[in-house]
């Protein structure tokens, strides 16, 4: 396994990132010692979001209506 020293890490971290997501981890030192090893997560390629809760929730039909007359109440009808 590459072992590099901070000054290195910092200076070629780019790389050595692109390293490590290829499955080449590798560990930073300091004067020598090891401190961090530094490899790839095991996460999803692509984190899928729109739709993730469908058929979990529904939406009232009249959910644009909810509370009117509390809010024209408040506030008067503005009409």
């Amino acid at each position: 396994m590459l072992t590099v020293n901070i000054h290195e890490a910092k200076t070629q971290l780019s790389k050595l990132i692109a390293q490590a997501v290829k499955g080449e981890p590798f560990v930073i030192a300091k004067a020598g010692k090891p401190l961090v090893k530094v490899t790839a997560l095991d996460a999803p390629d692509a984190v899928q979001r729109l739709g993730f809760m469908a058929g979990e929730i529904s939406v009232p039909e009249d959910f644009d209506r909810m509370g009117e007359a509390e809010i024209e109440a408040l506030f008067g009808s503005g009409r």
